[in-house]
């Protein structure tokens, strides 16, 4: 794999803090990627473009506020010039049960996991459009192609819909030579994860897969490295799987 592949190229990383996000902006920077990346929390954006390195830059704020995704992009603009990359991996991951779930809950979790891509798409789409080339990666869940086993019916809901979404926009925006793709992982071995799980949970639900271990965030910033490379120029409107073959059972 070539060290440089992506030289010369923009990504925005929403959600990059930790987790899946971390890694993905990491791995893109390493390839030779320049990385906007996306947190809350604006002392937490800066550290992290910081280390990720010269490169990184910060892009702080709330996806789903008013105006945020907007922000996102002309701020990335302004600093690099172009956006070819996007990947929509700031979630909620909730896991509130159904007789507990509020109607507040509800409709934040879409907001978080739904909305919030839809609207970051249409923010860089400007860019992408003019220069006739485009990745955008959503990450889904393998909850979005069956059912959550650690979150609620929003989190499931939500991720199942961001499923369509990517269908829906691959098949609109493929003419402007821009692809969308969704990654579902599995059980990957996060903080999030284990935030939601003991250990014990985890080693057992890990035991029962063909590959009988939790993933790695590292496994699935890989393959959304390819999902946003060159070479998956012809993959649009898929949904990559990513779980030891957990989806089989």
């Amino acid at each position: 794999m070539e060290k440089a592949d992506f030289s010369g190229r923009v990504a925005v990383v929403t959600g990059a803090w930790r987790g899946l996000g971390r890694a993905v902006a990491e791995r893109l920077h390493e390839r030779g990627a320049s990385v906007a990346v996306n947190v809350r929390n604006r002392d937490r954006a800066e550290t992290l473009a910081k280390e990720i390195g010269e490169d990184g830059f910060a892009v702080p704020g709330d996806v789903t506020a008013d105006g945020v995704p907007d922000e996102i992009a002309r701020r990335t603009l302004e600093r690099f010039g172009r956006i070819d990359i996007l990947i929509n991996n700031a979630a909620l991951p909730l896991s509130t049960r159904f007789a507990d779930l509020t109607a507040e809950e509800w409709r934040k979790a879409i907001e978080v996991n739904l909305t919030a891509p839809f609207l970051m798409t249409k923010a860089v789409l400007p860019a992408m459009r003019a220069q006739n080339y485009g990745r955008v990666i959503n990450i889904s869940s393998s909850g979005g192609r069956m059912v959550s086993t650690l979150g609620g019916a929003h989190y499931t809901a939500s991720k199942t819909g961001l499923l369509g979404l990517t269908r829906a926009a691959a098949k609109e925006l493929g003419k402007f030579g821009i692809t969308v793709n969704a990654v579902c992982p599995g059980m990957i071995d996060t903080e999030l994860t284990r935030e939601h799980a003991s250990d014990e949970l985890l080693e057992r639900l890990a035991a029962t897969y063909p590959v009988p271990r939790l993933g790695t965030a590292l496994e699935v910033a890989d393959l959304i490295c390819f999902a946003a490379s060159e070479a998956a120029g012809y993959i649009t409107g898929a949904s990559l799987d990513i779980n030891g073959g957990d989806l089989m059972m």
